[in-house]
């Protein structure tokens, strides 16, 4: 068995004031199109993955984040066919600026409990859990 790469990826969970999460469908043309995941995006060589996640933040949905407000919550480990995945989710419940779809996604705020409702990659599925377990 050939030995897979392994990727990092940052992910968040932006909790309102009304405990509900953001979720985004990843845009036609992307893979696993169609889907829905948490915003974030993968680690550049050298970045912590605070520093990645306030960036794809801010690149996604034009928000600003301080490191402050990002509690680590778990983390999914998940090997796609061509590459293993680490993925650490974040919680924020603070930003500055208003959250808009910049890169062509479908944004929505949902109850944790609602989360299932939502075709998501395979990597995204067990942290729902986490997320009812804190919001719930």
């Amino acid at each position: 068995m050939a030995e897979l790469k392994l990727t990092l990826v940052v992910a968040c969970a932006l909790v309102d004031a009304d405990k509900r999460v953001l979720i985004a469908q990843r845009p036609e043309g992307k893979t696993l199109a169609g889907l829905w995941e948490f915003p974030g995006g993968k680690c550049e060589p050298g970045e912590r993955p605070e520093q990645s996640l306030i960036r794809e933040l801010n690149e996604e949905l034009g928000i600003t984040v301080a490191e402050p407000c990002l509690a680590p919550l778990t983390f999914a480990s998940h090997g796609y066919e061509t590459f293993h995945l680490l993925m650490p989710l974040y919680i924020c419940r603070r930003w500055e600026g208003i959250v808009q779809a910049r890169e062509g996604q479908t944004l929505a705020w949902v109850r944790a409990n609602k989360l299932r409702d939502y075709p998501m990659p395979p990597a995204d599925i067990p942290l729902i859990p986490h997320l009812i377990d804190l919001l719930m």
